[in-house]
């Protein structure tokens, strides 16, 4: 395959993928902005979807402070943010246009309808259908990712869209769960309080992973149980443990494919066999946030390792 195909089929995945986890972002920071105030303390739900999206700087370059309507309007439809929900499902509709031989005719016009409807859609906000655009998003990546299980080709194009996937997602699982972090609990509220249980619910909401919590945790909600599902357990389908396995599966299959090993691969694999080995008290001993913002730092590297190896 032409690295120049691979590179959109790539960055296709990574941006429906990008588009539906800033939904999610929004999503949580929404639900914990609902939370009561007890303490008077200044809510930072909104500050920490700009930080957590990875767009802080470009941000408060216009906004002065970070308002519901502010954060709202720039990570959701704002076409000056490069990673915008709006950016990034223009970008994987141009992408896919690009490779549109390579891609499924149901795949296709779930992209284009997509960016048809997306106006209309963004239009509801400003009458309070904020979580009706968010489901929405959801909704439109989910039906994109059926259509790829159910009618593409089991070649190196699927391989290629499910990596950027994979790599994606596990970037996006690292960046909803440290939302915890920047989000910080007024002075008179207790770890493990009122608060603390609902914002942690969010987060797995935020996740679609309350359901799944419930099955395999029967103790109610702890830190450290949200954590190690969303990090350390291979069954859940969006924790870091089972997006590193799914890309170590998918590189092997790329070397097998092209005949060579990379970098990318060994990285991969080492990658998977900390989480595969990881114990969630250790990573708690060494700091949560420390942690996730590694990983992080790592799965952009492993990323720039996939683009020598096999982009552009």
């Amino acid at each position: 395959m032409l690295s120049r195909t691979a590179d959109s089929l790539y960055w296709l995945g990574r941006y429906i993928e990008r588009a539906e986890n800033l939904a999610r972002i929004l999503e949580v920071a929404d639900r914990m902005a609902l939370t009561p105030n007890s303490g008077g303390a200044r809510q930072d739900e909104w500050h920490s979807a700009v930080v957590i999206s990875g767009c802080q700087e470009g941000f408060y370059k216009t906004h002065e402070r970070a308002t519901p309507a502010t954060v709202v309007d720039y990570i959701a439809r704002s076409p000056d943010n490069p990673t915008s929900i709006r950016s990034c499902l223009q970008r994987a509709r141009t992408n896919g246009r690009a490779v549109r031989a390579a891609l499924t005719r149901p795949m296709w016009e779930t992209l284009n309808a997509t960016w048809l409807d997306l106006d209309s859609r963004e239009g509801r906000i400003a009458g309070g259908d904020l979580r009706d655009l968010l489901e929405w998003v959801k909704e439109r990546a989910l039906l994109f990712h059926g259509a790829v299980v159910d009618t593409m080709l089991r070649d190196d194009a699927h391989i290629f869209l499910q990596l950027g996937t994979m790599l994606e997602r596990a970037d996006n699982t690292a960046r909803l769960l440290d939302v915890k972090y920047h989000v910080l609990l007024p002075a008179n509220e207790e770890v493990g309080g009122g608060l603390d249980f609902y914002q942690w619910a969010a987060i797995l909401r935020g996740a679609s992973a309350l359901g799944s919590y419930s099955y395999l945790y029967r103790d109610g909600i702890k830190p450290w149980q949200v954590a190690e599902l969303l990090i350390l357990r291979p069954e859940m389908p969006r924790s870091l443990a089972g997006c590193l396995g799914e890309m170590v599966e998918l590189l092997g299959e790329l070397a097998d494919l092209y005949g060579r090993k990379h970098e990318c691969q060994r990285l991969a694999g080492e990658m998977h066999s900390r989480l595969r080995y990881g114990r969630i008290d250790t990573i708690f001993s060494t700091g949560l946030h420390e942690y996730l913002t590694a990983f992080i730092q790592q799965n952009n590297i492993l990323g720039l390792e996939v683009s020598k190896a096999y982009l552009i």
